[in-house]
């Protein structure tokens, strides 16, 4: 009788090899769903940063307010700052911005979630830490990328 079937040793043999691939693969692809919330956090620091830029540009280097800085980012305003929530509200004068649609949310870290943005003083209340004296803004949230870099110094 010719019964059809694996041996043994060809089913060890099998789940072995699977167990290979797993030990490359896994570690991989978690390394990988850890970066990506480093690479938001990076890409979301460099629209905020180009905003902020653009602002000082448009208005003769005054850097917007952390007081205001929400609706400075995300509304219509005039050289002197003041928001407006449409263009058609200023009149005639001259109109710049909106420089972003929405203030992001902190992706990764103990303030994920947070869209909040405060001066350096708050930075235990908000996601975002904005010191308007020098234009530059950061992230409050604690906690390392993949390569043990903490997310405040990006």
């Amino acid at each position: 009788m010719n019964r059809r079937g694996f041996s043994l040793i060809e089913l060890v043999v099998v789940v072995v090899i699977i167990g290979v691939i797993s030990m490359i693969a896994i570690p991989r692809m978690t390394r990988g769903a850890s970066n990506a919330g480093a690479a938001s956090l990076r890409a979301d620091l460099a629209v905020l940063r180009e905003a902020i830029e653009l602002y000082r540009a448009e208005h003769d280097g005054l850097m917007p307010q952390v007081a205001s800085f929400v609706s400075q980012m995300t509304s219509f305003s005039n050289l002197a700052g003041n928001s407006f929530d449409s263009q058609v509200n200023v009149g005639s004068r001259i109109v710049y911005g909106p420089y972003l649609q929405a203030i992001p949310a902190v992706p990764v870290g103990t303030k994920k979630g947070n869209a909040a943005v405060g001066p350096p003083a708050a930075a235990a209340a908000v996601g975002w830490v904005y010191d308007q004296s020098t234009g530059h803004i950061r992230t409050s949230s604690l906690g390392t990328d993949a390569d043990g870099v903490d997310y405040f110094d990006y």
